[in-house]
């Protein structure tokens, strides 16, 4: 059974006071809190357990590289891939993004080919093939959603033309809560040849994935949202994609064998995964999937769905309050401003004030902030442990917010 009161047991920094109110988190969208079972994981790596990984015969080497190993199977079972070894280890969804750049897209396209992208997409998924359009000459082909944040998924597959090669799209827009309908895009693209890579870095963490059933070519995710470490994540490759990469980082681990005269390269995901690793960063994202699947991913969308329809109910009765994109099937993420002059900035101060925590600036997404005319917004957003007093919180300190500076 899925207890909110429970869970915000787990995460000890929830207990804590900020400006003397008690801490009210709802920037969940940048980074989640950790529950004491990856705390705790962390802490026991580092006391008891650490050595490096993959290259000791010695008791912890064995060890550490045993629970580290162990990570790329709980991926894989998290994302319903095939098999662990579509899974490449990385840093976060950033880095896993510029290796599919580096390693497989740099390599294959030329001049004029092009990428399809939309305009809902984080910096993550736009800089790196902005890099390919400068040093390649390829072209980025802008996909808009509607004033209501909504991506119209046939939108993006008329979008692919005959010099199309790669389509990047979100699941979740981290600015609107907007859920896009990969699946569709995907089995169309691929009938169509065109690999899709799919950001979940916002979406895995509120909503069961099956990147089998989508039909992805690449699915990225960061394990900093998915309240494990930050430095943690991992890259789902599809295996045919995955036999075109050449290797981005090279170094220890990712080679078999190394002469004066040439390098054989280990065996995939290995190739891709040079120098020591995160271990405990990627350890630590271990047991905060468990975490997760523990309490079932069906729940945690459930109870998101019900404070997302509540934090809704709330706002809209706020006539001052612009909602930017208020998609019906939005995740629990909502992005506003106040009429009138207040920035987004006095409002996220404001705000702290009264111990909530929210974002404020553009949130690495200046594209979709042109598109919808604004400078920047304040980013409520929610998770698993959040409630609807909560909600009640937020409500209250606008409408201060909406008094001061009216």
């Amino acid at each position: 059974m899925f207890n909110v009161e429970t869970i915000r047991g787990d995460f000890p920094i929830l207990s804590r006071h900020v400006n003397g109110k008690p801490l009210v988190y709802l920037d969940n969208g940048a980074s989640a809190q950790k529950p004491q079972v990856v705390i705790d994981a962390i802490l026991q790596s580092y006391s008891q357990e650490y050595a490096n990984v993959h290259r000791g015969l010695h008791y912890l080497s064995n060890l550490a590289t045993e629970k580290y190993e162990a990570v790329r199977g709980k991926v894989a079972r998290f994302l319903n891939a095939a098999s662990e070894h579509d899974i490449v280890f990385t840093t976060g969804t950033t880095e896993g993004i510029n290796l599919i750049s580096y390693a497989w897209a740099a390599p294959r396209f030329q001049a004029g080919d092009e990428i399809v992208l939309s305009i809902l997409e984080h910096h993550a998924n736009i800089v790196p093939w902005h890099f390919l359009r400068e040093r390649l000459g390829v072209v980025l082909k802008w996909v808009e959603c509607d004033l209501n944040g909504d991506l119209d998924p046939q939108a993006v597959i008329d979008a692919i033309g005959p010099r199309t090669r790669l389509v990047a799209i979100t699941q979740m827009s981290n600015v609107t809560g907007t859920v896009v309908d990969v699946a569709t895009i995907c089995h169309a693209a691929r009938a169509k040849g065109v690999p899709v890579l799919v950001d979940g870095s916002q979406s895995a963490v509120h909503m069961p994935v099956d990147v089998q059933a989508m039909g992805c070519d690449f699915f990225a995710i960061t394990g900093h949202k998915l309240y494990g470490p930050s430095g943690s994540g991992a890259i789902y490759i599809r295996p045919e994609r995955m036999a075109e990469m050449r290797p981005f980082l090279g170094g220890g681990d990712m080679i078999r064998e190394v002469t004066r005269e040439a390098v054989i390269y280990n065996d995939p995901p290995m190739k891709f995964e040079a120098g020591t690793p995160g271990i405990v960063q990627q350890i630590g994202f271990g047991v905060a999937l468990d975490y997760l699947t523990g309490l079932g991913m069906a729940n945690i969308a459930a109870h998101e769905r019900q404070l997302r329809d509540y934090a809704r109910a709330r706002l809209s009765g706020l006539n001052w309050l612009n909602i930017q994109g208020d998609s019906a099937g939005k995740g629990a993420i909502f992005s506003f401003t106040l009429q009138g002059q207040a920035h987004a900035h006095d409002i996220s101060t404001v705000l702290d004030k009264k111990g909530i925590a929210v974002r404020a600036g553009t949130h690495c997404a200046m594209p979709l902030m042109q598109h919808f005319g604004l400078s920047a917004t304040c980013r409520a957003s929610f998770g698993l442990y959040n409630t609807p007093a909560e909600v009640d919180k937020l409500i209250d300190a606008l409408e201060l917010c909406h008094d001061l500076f009216a």
